[in-house]
């Protein structure tokens, strides 16, 4: 063959190949196409060439209808087809003599009596003096406004426009022949709904319910049944499942006026009420009564059992917004509030649904629960237009049992921190609220908790966790106690029930949040002045605590005892109620003068760290001049202080002791208090407490004012220091015409253990530094008869001037044999023993006994005096009132500003710089 020829044969070959190619993809793609709409058209007609389908009752679907119709007996044998046209044209027999209209298959109540009014002018009188009370209250706090002010605010919601809200309503029936009624209501809303859900749980109506939802044929209103009865929390277990915005849970006695949905939905878009739960008829709990106990909500002619509103039985009406404590028969709420019912488990599920959601709509949201007004001439605004239905096939208030379970459900919200609307109309004031998490707690807390009960014009609760951490009746046997008090409807020890939401969690969220969440109500209710709890108790209840107190708006303090302290501060009970909110408020810094004296620097230290500090937080400073030694510096630097922080601080040129002991401390705030002590001074055990009782007695009662005392000492001294002769001096003879062992006020500052203020301490340092001169001699200060004008080198004899010009006195302790708070060991120093010093000095004179007692028993009447009550001294161990003192350094005339006689020196007190003369 040439090769001419066999191109022209390949070329001829290929083509035709390709032709034959290319017709046989067209034949596979078009039969490909076909079998799929095969497919697609097979699958629909199968379904409706079934014999149990009746095409008569289906839609026409035009062609494939009719096609259905061609091929079904071509499939299908005629005698099947026959015997299921014979069935289903009895079915449709049968259906044909049901009724076609939802008329003929409703069911309605048969009312023939007439709406219950009361006659007894006396409970009339009483419900509508409350009811006035309640809203003149409410008006005055937040406002309250009537139906077209509502209706008049900005809400979220555009009800006539595209952002409409979507609302399911939830229709929960059991026996009431209501449903039609209600259908018919919510079909004429002006603003339409977007489902229903008709709820049957365990009701014999059952069956009729479901003939009647089939029978409106609403897309948007289902059917839902059980045969389990899943009483009153089971709607609203369905409402979780809503995908709408808004959720109307309404009960069988309640037909909703044609308006409700829209003045709804409206009212719920305000920025006021959009974290609220709305209704039509609601409840306001029982107040207290005289007796301090609280009656049933079902007490017959008091007016402490409460409100129930509207009452038409009194003839109240509700013309403005209301808040209650619980709503009743119908809710309205953000679809996001319902979870907040199931966040504890419910007292019961057996009743008061309404009000657990109440109660744990404020408790975990912040929400609260408001009853709607109405136009009392347009029936479409009411929320029950037939209120008769609510005496048709009663429930819940009928039966004995049922309102006691009410009546503890409700006494348990309100004995766990449900603010009600008696608490928020009568806040109360207590003195101390104990909180103990388990029995050994209340063993620890029982001696100062008995000691406030006993105390009069005292009042304070306990506070128990419950369940199984500290079981009321567990406490109460700590007590002794009576096991009735956990069930009295009184306040005097509260049962959180923590059990209740934590359970068998391991995790520490359920146990802060149940702590914190009723806390802070109970708080909020009772505002104690201090919440004790011991300071070991478990860490996330201190959390939970420390954010209830925080969380008070009148400022609660919280204060955590060591459990072996709790015995030590008896006297708590003792401190006006004024000044016990200031427990925490003042902060007391330790600060030790050293050089060269580690034996004497030891023994101060043990003595401090044996001492009580009810677990406050006490910083100690150690302040030691250029010339300390070795051992000092080594002792400073190994030693412990578990209370507080540790400052060391040493100068690098010798200062002396002037310097050392008045630039040793210098306050940051108002608050902050000084404790000067040289190294030869050693502690009572006692010395923290009585510097805390002395302050809160004196300092930091609101009430007291004593702006004359400067300084706490902690030493009763036994001489008459600032005369020549030195004369013996004893308090305890000296005051027995008054008391032997009262306190008393001197003008004398002490040196040997004492506590100074900020704003005097300031004041001195100004003083001091505008009248500081090396020769004593040229000290313009000249005081008549005190063998102080000659001392040289010390910082107290400026002080005393300056006390003595201004009238300030000091705060002595006086006990048996001079028994004080510190005491002065009269070691060798700068002063003792110094080779310029000619004074010699008896050891006897000035080392006293330290208290190692609890001290508050020598007091008068076992506690600190009154301010007025306390005797003053002047320099000279004198009988002078504070008037007189301050004349006396007045007439003197040697202060910094000249004054007349009838005035002293002002200064500003945050600078401590002398500002002008002040008539006394």
């Amino acid at each position: 063959m040439r090769s001419g020829d066999s191109l022209e044969g390949l070329l001829s070959d290929k083509t035709k190949m390709r032709q034959q190619k290319g017709g046989s993809s067209r034949v596979v793609t078009l039969l490909t196409c076909l079998q799929f709409m095969f497919a697609v058209y097979a699958t629909f007609l199968l379904y409706y060439m079934s014999p149990s389908i009746d095409l008569r009752s289906k839609p026409d679907f035009s062609w494939t209808t009719r096609i259905a119709h061609q091929w079904k007996q071509f499939i299908i044998p005629p005698h099947v087809v026959s015997r299921y046209n014979q069935e289903a044209n009895s079915v449709v027999r049968a259906e044909s003599t049901q009724p076609s209209s939802p008329s003929e298959v409703c069911e309605h109540e048969k009312i023939d009596f007439v709406q219950k009014k009361s006659n007894d002018a006396v409970m009339i009188k009483l419900k509508t003096e409350l009811y006035q009370e309640v809203l003149d209250f409410q008006s005055k706090s937040f406002g309250a406004e009537t139906l077209s002010q509502l209706m008049a605010m900005k809400s979220k919601w555009d009800l006539r426009g595209p952002n409409k809200p979507k609302i399911t309503v939830i229709l929960n029936h059991f026996k009431r022949k209501t449903l039609c009624a209600q259908l018919d209501s919510l079909l004429g809303q002006t603003l339409p709904f977007h489902h229903v859900w008709v709820l049957s749980f365990g009701s014999p109506n059952e069956n009729s319910l479901k003939r009647i939802v089939h029978r409106y044929n609403d897309s948007r209103i289902s059917f839902i049944s059980s045969s389990y009865d899943f009483k009153y929390y089971g709607r609203f277990q369905l409402a979780l499942q809503t995908e709408a915005d808004l959720v109307y849970i309404v009960d069988d006695d309640m037909i909703p006026g044609k308006k409700m949905l829209q003045m709804l939905a409206h009212v719920a878009g305000t920025d006021k009420y959009k974290n609220s739960v709305l209704g039509s008829i609601g409840r306001i709990l029982p107040f207290r009564q005289k007796d301090s106990s609280f009656p049933s909500y079902r007490k017959f002619r008091s007016k402490e059992a409460g409100l129930y509103l509207p009452d038409p039985a009194y003839n109240i009406t509700v013309n403005k917004i209301v808040q209650v404590d619980f709503l009743s028969s119908s809710w309205f709420m953000s679809a996001e509030l319902v979870k907040t019912l199931f966040i504890e488990t419910p007292f019961t599920f057996m009743t008061g649904e309404d009000l657990h959601l109440s109660y744990q709509l404020q408790k975990y949201r912040n929400a609260a629960s408001f009853v709607l007004p109405v136009d009392t001439k347009d029936k479409d605004t009411w929320g029950d237009s037939e209120h008769r239905l609510a005496y048709v096939s009663e429930t819940t208030v009928i039966f004995k049992d049922v309102v006691q379970v009410r009546d503890d459900q409700w006494w348990r919200a309100l004995s766990t921190g449900y603010v009600t609307q008696w608490a928020a109309m009568h806040p109360q004031k207590i003195d101390v609220l104990f909180y103990a998490h388990s029995v050994d707690e209340v063993k620890a807390l029982e001696p100062l908790l008995l000691k406030f009960s006993s105390t009069i014009g005292k009042k304070a609760y306990i506070v128990v966790s419950g369940g199984n951490f500290c079981p009321c009746e567990d406490a109460a046997a700590v007590l002794k106690w009576p096991k009735t008090v956990c069930k009295e409807k009184r306040f005097k020890i509260m049962d959180l029930g923590v059990g209740a939401l934590s359970g068998n969690s391991n995790s520490e969220v359920p146990v802060v949040q149940a702590v914190y969440a009723s806390m802070k109500g109970l708080i909020k209710i009772h505002n104690p002045s201090l919440v004790i709890t011991v300071a070991d108790t478990d860490s996330n209840v201190k959390k939970a605590l420390k954010m209830a107190t925080e969380a008070n708006t009148n400022s609660s303090t919280l204060v955590l005892l060591p459990k072996s302290s709790v015995s030590k501060v008896l006297w708590m009970a003792d401190i006006s109620s004024t000044a016990l909110p200031n427990w925490n408020r003042m902060k007391i810094y330790v600060n030790i003068i050293t050089q060269t004296r580690a034996n004497s620097l030891a023994r101060l230290l043990k003595s401090l760290s044996d001492a009580y500090y009810i677990g406050e937080e006490v910083p100690i400073t150690f302040n030691m001049d250029s010339k300390v030694d070795e051992a000092t510096l080594k002792l400073v630097n190994s030693f412990n202080w578990p209370h507080g922080p540790k400052i060391l601080r040493r100068r690098i040129i010798q200062g002396g002791l002037i310097r050392a002991v008045s630039e040793s401390w210098y306050p940051s705030s108002d608050d902050d208090f000084g404790l000067l002590l040289e190294d030869d001074i050693e502690v009572s055990p006692y010395y923290y407490l009585w510097i805390k009782y002395a302050l809160l007695s004196y300092h930091y009662d609101p009430e007291i004012s004593l702006p004359e005392l400067s300084s706490i000492s902690l030493y009763t001294p036994r001489l008459v220091e600032v005369v020549k002769e030195r004369p013996k001096w004893n308090a305890t003879d000296f005051f027995k015409h008054i008391h032997p062992n009262t306190p008393y006020l001197h003008q004398l500052p002490c040196s040997w253990g004492a506590v100074f203020f900020p704003k005097q301490w300031r004041e001195f340092y100004v003083y001091m530094n505008m009248r500081f001169t090396e020769d004593a001699k040229q000290n313009p200060v000249q005081i008549p008869r005190s063998r102080t004008n000659g001392w040289q080198a010390s910082w107290k004899k400026f002080l005393i001037d300056m006390m003595y010009l201004r009238g300030y006195v000091t705060l002595y302790p006086n006990f048996p044999n001079q028994t004080s708070f510190s005491t002065n060991h009269m070691e060798p120093g700068a002063h003792i023993a110094a080779k310029e010093n000619v004074i010699k000095h008896n050891k006897a004179d000035f080392e006293v006994p330290l208290l190692k007692q609890d001290f508050k028993n020598f007091l008068p009447n076992g506690k600190m005096p009154a301010a007025t009550r306390l005797p003053s001294l002047n320099l000279f161990n004198q009988p002078v009132s504070l008037k007189g003192l301050k004349a006396a350094g007045a007439k003197l005339g040697q202060d910094i500003l000249k004054c007349n006689q009838t005035e002293i020196v002002t200064v500003n007190h945050e600078t401590g710089v002398p500002s002008h003369c002040t008539r006394f």
